[in-house]
C-alpha cells in the first residue's frame, strides 16, 4: 500500500516504463534508438521503485497504550512542566506517513515557526512545523510534524473536527524528519528512552498512569 495520493504518479511512471520498452521491442533494428528507449526504460522504471520505496505505507496493527506517531529513533524524552515531550527522528528510508498516537478528535491544526534547520538539532524544534492539537480519552495531546533542511513538505491527511483511531494516518512528511509528541505528564508515563526504534502506530511510546 502507499501513501494517500502517491498510487497514481507510481502507477503512471511503470507504466511509462513497460509501454518504452515494448516500443523498444518495435525498434529493434534501429540500433541507437533501440538503445534510447531501453534506457529510457530502465530510468522511468527505476524512479517508479523508488517512489514505490518512498511512499511505502503497510498496513499496521496498533500496539498498546500510546504508539509513537513516527518510524524512526527517539530523539529527545524531556519533561517541560506538566508535560512530557518525545521526539522521534526520522530518516530517508523510514516511512513517512505518521499515524495518530491514541483515538482522538483532531480540536485544531495550525502551521508555525521559521526556517529549515536541521532536524537532529534542539533548535529544530522552532523550524517551520504544523500542530495537531488532539483530544483523547486522558486529555489533550500534542503531535507536530517539522521541517527539516532537507524535509520542506508537511502533508495533513485530516481535518478538525475529525475522530481517528489510534493508529490512523494523520499526515506525511516527505523525506523524512522530526515529529514531535506532547502528553499530559499526570496521565501518562513514557514508555520509551533515548536511541530505541520505534514504529509508527505499533511502537508503545507511553503508558496510562492509571
Amino acid at each position: 500500500m502507499f501513501a494517500p495520493g502517491a498510487g497514481r504518479p507510481i502507477a503512471f511512471t511503470g507504466a511509462l516504463a513497460v509501454l518504452l520498452a515494448l516500443v523498444g521491442f518495435g525498434a529493434a533494428p534501429i540500433g541507437i534508438l533501440r538503445d534510447g528507449l531501453f534506457g529510457l526504460s530502465a530510468g522511468f522504471a527505476l524512479v517508479a521503485i523508488g517512489l514505490s520505496i518512498f511512499f511505502r505505507d503497510p498496513e499496521r496493527a496498533p500496539g498498546e497504550g500510546m504508539v509513537s506517531a513516527a518510524d524512526g529513533r527517539i530523539r529527545a524524552v524531556d519533561l517541560e512542566g506538566d508535560r512530557w515531550r518525545i521526539s522521534v527522528f526520522m530518516n530517508v528510508t523510514d516511512v513517512h506517513v505518521n499515524r495518530f498516537p491514541v483515538a482522538a478528535r483532531v480540536e485544531a491544526i495550525g502551521d508555525a515557526g521559521d526556517g529549515f534547520r536541521p532536524a537532529y538539532r534542539e533548535e529544530a524544534r522552532h523550524n517551520v512545523r504544523r500542530a495537531y492539537r488532539l483530544l483523547g480519552e486522558h486529555g489533550v495531546i500534542e503531535v507536530t510534524q517539522m521541517t527539516g533542511a532537507v524535509a520542506r513538505r508537511l502533508v495533513s491527511f485530516v481535518r478538525p473536527g475529525e475522530q481517528h483511531a489510534k493508529g490512523d494516518r494523520l499526515g506525511m512528511i516527505a523525506l523524512g524528519s522530526r515529529v514531535d509528541v506532547v502528553l499530559p505528564s499526570g496521565a501518562y508515563s513514557p514508555a520509551v528512552r533515548v536511541g530505541d526504534r520505534v514504529t509508527a502506530g505499533v511502537t508503545t511510546i507511553a503508558r496510562d498512569r492509571a
